[in-house]
C-alpha cells in the first residue's frame, strides 16, 4: 500500500498533519509492505527535513499513491481522479460552500472517506481535533477577558512553541471572581476545562453556579439537559432530544444573567434552538461580555446569534454591539467580545497533530486495511462517481445548479 500525505492548500493555510514524522516511521516499522510519501510543503508544523530524518520520502508528485491523507478540504483543481482521500470535507451537513467540492469528487470518481464520519459501534466519533479546539478556545477566552479589562496580557497560543510553554503562563494570573459557563460535555468542553483547571479555576455544579456567589473564579459545564427542556413539559429525554430537537426549548437564560464568560463547545445542527436571541443581549440582566464560540456556526442559523462571522488566528476577537446588531471594535463598554476562530487547533499544530495521529493509528489504521470494514463504509461519502448509500440524502445537494 502506498500512502501519501498531501500538502494543505486551502486558504488560509493550515499547518497540521494527519501523521507526524515519528508516527510515519512507526507505521513503516510495523507494516513492512507500506510505503509513505510526503508531498513537500513549507507550511507544515513539521518540516520536510523532519520527515526525511525519519527516512520518509519527501516528493512533489504523489499521484502514484493509493491513499491520500490530508486535514482540511482539498481545492478542487488539485484533486487527483480515482484516488482514495481522507480529510475533513465538511459536506455531510449540506454545507453550501463545499457543494462544488463534493460535485468535483463525484465527477473525478474519488473515494472520499470523511474523518468526521468515522464512528465506533456506539456511533461515537473515533478521531477528532476537538480536544485541542477546546484548549485553545478557553485560552483565548481568558486572553480576551484580560484585554477587555486591561488586567493582564496572556501570550497568544499560536505564539507559543507548544502547550507545554502555554501552561507556564497560567500560574498566578490575576483572575477576578468571575463565572464561566461551558456548554457541552464532550471533547471540546473537556479540552476547555483542562485549561481552566490548570488556571486553578474551580468547577462547580450548574445549581451552585446559578445560586451562589464565590470569593474565587469558578466555571460550570452544562449537558443538554441543563440547557433544554421539552415544549410539552414532559421529562427530558436525551435520545429524543437528539432525534427531535425542534420539540425542545432553550432554558439557557438564567446562565446569561450570572455568567461573565461563555465558552460554547457543544455540537450544533440546524433545528436546535439558539441559546438566546439578539433581543436578549439588549436586556439589562444579560451579563455575558466574552463569548468563545468554539463551534463557530454563523448566524442567523446558529446557536449564538452574535457570531456573525469567523475570526482569524491573527485577529481572533471582534466586538458585537447588541443595540446596533452589528460588528464593532472589541473591548468597548457596550460590546460583547466574540472569539470565533474556525481552525483553533492550528494554533497548537504540533500537539494537535501528535494527538490526531495517535487516534488515526490506534482506531482507524487497521480498519483501512480491511476489505469489509463497516467503520470505513459508513464514513465513505462518495465512491466510483456515486454517493455511498448512507449519504444518498445528499443527492439533491449535489444536483443543485
Amino acid at each position: 500500500m502506498k500512502v501519501g500525505l498531501i500538502k494543505e492548500e486551502k486558504n488560509p493555510p493550515d499547518s497540521r498533519v494527519p501523521l507526524t514524522p515519528s508516527q510515519c516511521q512507526y507505521l513503516r516499522q510495523i507494516n513492512p509492505d507500506l510505503e509513505i510519501f510526503i508531498q513537500s510543503s513549507q507550511e507544515r508544523c513539521f518540516s520536510d527535513l523532519e520527515y526525511q530524518e525519519k527516512e520518509i520520502s519527501v516528493v512533489n508528485d504523489i499521484s502514484s499513491c493509493d491513499i491520500l491523507l490530508g486535514v482540511k478540504e482539498v481545492p478542487t483543481d488539485v484533486l487527483i481522479p480515482q484516488k482514495t482521500y481522507l480529510f475533513f470535507s465538511h459536506t455531510h451537513k449540506k454545507q453550501p460552500y463545499n457543494r462544488k467540492l463534493l460535485q468535483t469528487i463525484l465527477e473525478k470518481k474519488i473515494r472520499l472517506i470523511d474523518y468526521e464520519c468515522l464512528c465506533n459501534t456506539q456511533g461515537k466519533r473515533v478521531i477528532a481535533f476537538g480536544h485541542w479546539a477546546g484548549v485553545v478556545g478557553a485560552h483565548n477566552a481568558i486572553l480576551a477577558w484580560g484585554k477587555r479589562h486591561q488586567s493582564f496580557a496572556l501570550k497568544p497560543m499560536h505564539k507559543c512553541h507548544n502547550f507545554a510553554e502555554a501552561k507556564t503562563y497560567y500560574n498566578n494570573l490575576p483572575l477576578p471572581n468571575f463565572k464561566i459557563v461551558i456548554t457541552g460535555d464532550g471533547r471540546v468542553s473537556n479540552g476547555a476545562a483542562t485549561v481552566l483547571d490548570l488556571m486553578k479555576i474551580k468547577q462547580v455544579s450548574p445549581k451552585d453556579f446559578l445560586k451562589q456567589e464565590f470569593s474565587h473564579p469558578v466555571y460550570t459545564k452544562l449537558s443538554v439537559n441543563n440547557m433544554y427542556s421539552r415544549k410539552d413539559n414532559r421529562v427530558f429525554d436525551e435520545s429524543n432530544y437528539y432525534e427531535c430537537p425542534k420539540k425542545y426549548n432553550s432554558i439557557f437564560t438564567p446562565y446569561t444573567q450570572v455568567s461573565d464568560i461563555m465558552i460554547n463547545g457543544i455540537y450544533w445542527e440546524k433545528g436546535v434552538p439558539a441559546f438566546f436571541s439578539k433581543e436578549d443581549t439588549k436586556k439589562d440582566d444579560f451579563k455575558i461580555k466574552v463569548i468563545a464560540d468554539i463551534t463557530c456556526d454563523i448566524a442567523p442559523d446558529a446557536s449564538i446569534p452574535c457570531t456573525i462571522r469567523p475570526s482569524t488566528i491573527s485577529e481572533p476577537i471582534y466586538g458585537y454591539d447588541p443595540y446596533l446588531e452589528a460588528e464593532t471594535k472589541p473591548f468597548q463598554p457596550q460590546s460583547i467580545d466574540i472569539m470565533a476562530v474556525d481552525n483553533l487547533p492550528n494554533e497548537l499544530p504540533r500537539d494537535a497533530s501528535e494527538d490526531f495521529g495517535k487516534q488515526l493509528i490506534n482506531r482507524v489504521w487497521d480498519e483501512l486495511k480491511k476489505s469489509d470494514s463497516k467503520m470505513i463504509y459508513d464514513a465513505t461519502i462518495a465512491i466510483d462517481g456515486k454517493l455511498n448509500k448512507p449519504y444518498e440524502y445528499l443527492q439533491d445537494f449535489v444536483d443543485y445548479k
